[in-house]
């Protein structure tokens, strides 16, 4: 397993701005936030690393051939996605944080090289490693009192391996949705050398489609005010996140893989346990998508995998897409948050033998509540996240099969790995379609080694089995 002594040096950092020369460009553009967004205000930024492999590229060929053509086509995408080249901020009149661009706004481009090409292969694979390898790798969000920025970029050379492109994204401007969005546009426009997009890569940024007669907006946001003063900040309008949980300094980062016949016979298996210890209706119910049901083998894993006791609890989290669900619904290439967060608590008692039908029984009802009432209890959420005490193990998922990470590829191929660098700082599961098999499921986990090692036993011997 490698280890983090590699070096990056930092070779560039600059600021890409969209074409000067577009009268679009020269246009101040404000956009509110929606309640979707201020639920996040105070999260950490999202982190997300793509591999490319190459395995002839030179530092000659990055420079002259590989970063001119990135850079280029970033401002270009930039054009369609002028509220990423601004900033967040919460000027002193508003009752509620604002995205601002004004003319000459950029997005902050690091470009770096690393002195241990031989590491690429170690942060491209699934295998265990340090999960501090990547950090790196990835860019730091500006961020103050008054002032966040909401996208950085990091794209780093692996000599005659590859290179990578690390993306930190502001939770409250955009959710893992429209993320994947802009690198997708900027792939496409590197790739085909062409500012057309397909249409379902251009951005819908009209924010009047999010309805809210209830004031949940506003709502939030004294909330906020209110746990910044709480907190002992002078300013009740602070856009700093709070203070990161940093990851043990033993955590290892691995990838796990789901086969389409993996989930397959996990789904049979759950519907057959579930047939001698329920009735009909109740096995007729339960919801087995491929997101339930990989979902639940994962908790089912790391419960046991922690050696949780069975008064110990884990509570996990469910970020479900809202746009198709309001009513009306609004376009699937809205660009900003339009998730809802859904939690769930799980006991230790899953370490049983039959722990992925218990998990599943869960996950189902929580799904089941979001697609009966995806906002239920919104206007109280901030404030029932922030009261989740302390002793409580949290577990989200970040990422969704459905966000096909895979696909982006800037004219050099597909990623050989995409990885969800911040979950070592979350503790989240995060979650792709498989890079490999069509109808797969990769999941990504940051854990102490010995947890990690034990977990690996219980998904590899568990599936071997099914």
């Amino acid at each position: 397993m490698a280890s983090s002594t590699s070096q990056i040096k930092v070779l560039e950092a600059c600021l890409v701005t969209p074409p000067s020369e577009s009268p679009d460009s020269a246009v101040e553009v404000s956009l509110p936030l929606t309640f979707f967004d201020l639920l996040w205000l105070k999260f950490d930024p999202v982190e997300r690393i793509f591999y490319y492999e190459l395995t002839d590229v030179t530092p000659t060929v990055f420079n002259t051939e590989i970063l001119p053509k990135l850079k280029h086509s970033l401002s270009l995408t930039l054009l369609r996605f002028l509220p990423l080249a601004g900033y967040l901020t919460w000027p002193s009149h508003a009752a509620k944080p604002i995205i601002l661009y004004t003319p000459k706004d950029g997005v902050s481009l690091t470009v770096a090289e690393s002195d241990n090409s031989a590491h690429f292969d170690d942060l491209s694979s699934n295998e265990m490693h340090d999960a501090f390898l990547s950090h790196p790798c990835v860019p730091k969000l500006s961020t103050s009192d008054v002032k966040a920025s909401i996208i950085a970029l990091q794209i780093t050379l692996f000599p005659n391996k590859g290179f990578s492109i690390g993306c930190t994204t502001h939770h409250a401007v955009l959710d893992g949705k429209s993320s994947i969005l802009f690198m997708k546009a900027w792939a496409h426009i590197c790739k085909h050398n062409s500012c057309l997009l397909p249409t379902e890569l251009i951005p819908f940024l009209d924010r009047t489609v999010v309805q809210d007669p209830e004031g949940i907006d506003i709502e939030y946001s004294n909330n906020w005010s209110s746990i910044n003063q709480a907190s002992g900040d002078s300013n009740a309008r602070s856009l700093k996140p709070f203070p990161s949980r940093e990851a043990p300094p033993t955590s290892v980062r691995a990838t796990f893989k789901f086969s389409r016949e993996d989930i397959k016979k996990l789904r049979e298996r759950i519907l057959s346990q579930l047939d001698k210890v329920s009735d009909k209706k109740d096995t007729e119910a339960i919801h087995l998508s491929s997101f339930a049901i990989t979902l639940s083998y994962a908790l089912a894993c790391l419960v046991k995998a922690r050696g949780l006791k069975s008064d110990d609890t884990i509570m996990f989290g469910i970020a479900a897409d809202c746009r198709a669900r309001l009513d009306p619904p609004i376009p699937t290439n809205y660009f900003g948050n339009c998730v809802f967060l859904h939690v769930a608590v799980l006991a230790g008692s899953a370490m049983q033998d039959d722990g992925i039908v218990f998990v599943a029984q869960k996950v189902s009802e929580v799904i089941k509540r979001i697609e009966k009432a995806a906002l239920e209890g919104a206007k109280e959420k901030v404030k029932k996240v922030m009261a989740i005490e302390p002793a409580v193990i949290p577990v989200g998922v970040a990422g969704s099969a459905r966000f096909e990470v895979y696909g982006v590829d800037f004219g050099w191929g597909r990623p050989k790995n995409v990885e969800v660098t911040s979950i070592d700082r979350t503790g989240a599961i995060s979650m792709a379609e498989s890079k490999g098999e069509s109808g797969g499921v990769e999941i990504g986990l940051v854990l102490k080694k010995e947890v990690m090692e034990i977990f690996e036993n219980l998904f590899v011997s568990g599936l071997k089995h099914v």
